[in-house]
């Protein structure tokens, strides 16, 4: 994984390829090319720019013909780039391929949080991607904005529609939880969520019938696949999926519903003797990690929706964009940044939404109480941002959808005594039993435990036995 340079390594500058987070130019370059760079690196992550060392890494410094003078680099981001980034210089003694006494130049570039940084001279928005500094097109720098919070995506009009479009349901469940009892055009308007008798996007996604049929990326997608992978074409594995369309209160709702129906429960032995039975995944965990999804995505990202795929050993919610602005992997826990504030604001007044690191932290504590592995989140190709819950299927053993019932006949359990039926199920649960096991459990003594397995084995052929003799203290008893 490529990582910022902590230290001002002459050696490091000329060996290291460049980066996402570091380029190196010869001080020849003018004034286009250093700004093209700022601007890259102050819209990402930030970075550093060395000048004096050429693309091949020689150390050229600023003696050589042709060199600019090393005050107008220094100079560079007031000069060449608006609004002005914040950038660190220091100036590096070294000796140059000539063996001349001479200086290179570190711009330290800090990233932009609250703004895209453009070329001076021009007009022109750069990006870094890997270890090019890549324009953006008019649209790529919209989508920039929207990020920092310079322009506010879920603001922006949706030009063909009107209060036809409204959910009056959704709209009346709103004003009872506001408390009002004004028009309908009056609590969109002084909600920002309508203008000019438009919809904004806020208004569209959160109250209109259909949000879909103006932005189609505007839906959540559930599925279920048998198995741990994705299957195609002849093998396709999908045994569920339905997408949600609407308003997104009701969205989170449905979705909910349907998610909830399709989770397994698991039984257990714990450790007081007693069957428990526990849910697949705890619910706070993925439903936190569907409403963050709904409620932070990107939706200026076209050409994709929210995913929910559920695995025999996983669920995966995938949400559409980077995360926002100042908000990373390594800080989310403790970072608070919202990139659709109204979308937010509003599903916490309908009860679905926390503070966005609030709700993963708990996410962790969660999973942790389960003692389930903690909660993955990835950013696939840099476009999306990824929730993994495993729900450890080896350890809880038994699937509620695949339990006793499922090899034993009811009418045979029901046949069964209570000692029997404590026995049957307790080699289910744990894949095995053994006399003293079963003797601890029903209260009773060894022998008494024994004739119980006994019975299951000769008369209802049920279990089988295990060992190399009667006497053998590693014997065992499993479901045949």
């Amino acid at each position: 994984m490529q990582q910022p340079i902590a230290t001002n390594d002459v050696n490091l500058f000329s060996t290291l390829g460049e980066n996402q987070y570091f380029d190196r130019k010869s001080a020849r370059k003018d004034d286009k090319e250093i700004a093209k760079h700022i601007s890259a690196f102050a819209n990402s992550a930030g970075g550093k720019l060395v000048i004096g060392i050429e693309d091949n890494g020689e150390v050229t410094g600023f003696k050589r013909n042709g060199a600019r003078d090393i005050e107008n680099f220094e100079r560079a981001a007031l000069t060449t780039c608006t609004p002005t980034p914040i950038v660190h210089k220091d100036r590096i003694p070294v000796v140059n391929s000539s063996g001349e006494d001479d200086f290179i130049l570190v711009l330290d570039v800090d990233a932009s949080t609250n703004h895209s940084v453009a070329r001076m001279s021009d007009g022109e928005v750069f990006l870094r991607q890997d270890d090019k500094s890549v324009k953006l097109s008019r649209e790529q720098v919209y989508a920039l904005e929207y990020d920092k919070g310079q322009r506010i995506f879920e603001d922006e009009l949706i030009e063909d529609s009107s209060l036809d479009d409204v959910d009056h349901e959704v709209l009346d469940r709103y004003k009872k939880i506001l408390g009002t009892e004004v028009s309908d055009d009056q609590v969109l308007r002084s909600r920002r969520f309508m203008r000019d008798g438009k919809l904004t996007v806020a208004g569209a996604l959160l109250f209109a019938r259909d949000p879909s049929a103006i932005m189609p990326q505007a839906r959540v997608r559930v599925l279920r696949y048998d198995g741990v992978k994705m299957e195609t074409g002849e093998r396709l594995n999908i045994t569920k999926e339905r997408s949600f369309c609407g308003p997104l209160p009701k969205v989170i709702q449905d979705a909910y519903e349907l998610i909830s129906s399709m989770l397994r429960e698991f039984q257990f032995l714990g450790a007081d003797g007693k069957f428990q039975t526990v849910p697949e995944y705890p619910e706070f965990a993925w439903f936190e990690g569907l409403v963050n999804a709904v409620t932070h995505r990107d939706y200026s990202f076209r050409g994709d929706y929210i995913r929910v795929s559920m695995f025999d050993d996983r669920l995966e919610i995938v949400s559409p964009g980077a995360l926002p602005n100042i908000v990373t992997l390594d800080n989310m826990r403790t970072t608070r940044y919202s990139r659709n504030p109204r979308i937010a604001r509003t599903l916490v007044e309908f009860g679905w939404v926390r503070e966005l690191n609030e709700g993963v932290k708990r996410i962790y504590t969660e999973m942790q109480n389960f003692l389930l592995n903690d909660p993955v989140y990835t950013e696939p190709d840099g476009a999306r941002v990824q929730l993994t819950l495993e729900n450890n299927i080896v350890a809880r053993t038994v699937r509620r959808s695949e339990a006793l019932e499922d090899k034993v006949s009811p009418e045979v359990i029901a046949s069964l005594g209570e000692y029997e039926l404590a026995a049957v199920r307790l080699a289910f649960a744990n894949g095995r039993v053994t006399a003293r096991e079963l003797a601890t459990y029903i209260g009773r003594n060894r022998r008494t435990a024994s004739r119980v397995l006994g019975k299951l084995i000769e008369e209802d052929g049920l279990l089988e036995w295990h060992g190399s003799s009667p006497n053998d203290p590693k014997q065992f008893y499993t479901i045949r």
